[in-house]
């Protein structure tokens, strides 16, 4: 694994979206920590900007937005960019049943006590590879077949 870190000098480049300023600047700190460059958006309409203008490895997004949530954001720049990591923070996580197939996120975090250690583990998996995912609702729960054929 510390080969792959020599082969690539580049940090990899995080797009962080959330209109708390607060959160935002806690959640950015802790990344930069973690060895990446990160862009910050207050808001989906201006991280839609930032994305295409710029190239992301990963984008960690905020739900609850004005104008444009986590979600629609999602939808947006998912189309154009499949293989882009994205994390979905949400303090609501749980109550509206929001999960990865809904969503179109790779990863859920439901933020509270747990969010710091969770992002941090996150990141760096999601960073350590590269998956394309389908946009929501594009995305079908395994067939029985499929099921199955892993048990062969």
């Amino acid at each position: 694994m510390k080969f792959a870190s020599m082969l690539k000098p580049k940090a990899p480049h995080v797009l962080l979206v959330d209109d708390n300023q607060n959160g935002l600047l806690a959640r950015k700190s802790l990344l930069e920590e973690q060895g990446l460059a990160i862009t910050t958006a207050t808001n989906g309409e201006e991280a839609f900007e930032a994305f295409s203008k710029g190239k992301f490895d990963l984008l960690v997004t905020d739900y609850q937005m004005p104008k444009m949530n986590g979600i629609d954001l999602i939808r947006r720049v998912r189309p154009l960019q499949p293989s882009l990591a994205i994390i979905l923070l949400s303090g609501f996580a749980d109550a509206l049943g929001l999960d990865e197939k809904s969503t179109g996120a790779d990863i859920v975090i439901n933020k509270g006590s747990h969010e710091i250690a969770n992002l941090q583990r996150s990141a760096s998996r999601l960073l350590a590879r590269h998956v394309a995912r389908k946009p929501p609702g594009a995305q079908k729960a395994p067939s029985a077949k499929a099921q199955a054929k892993g048990t062969g």
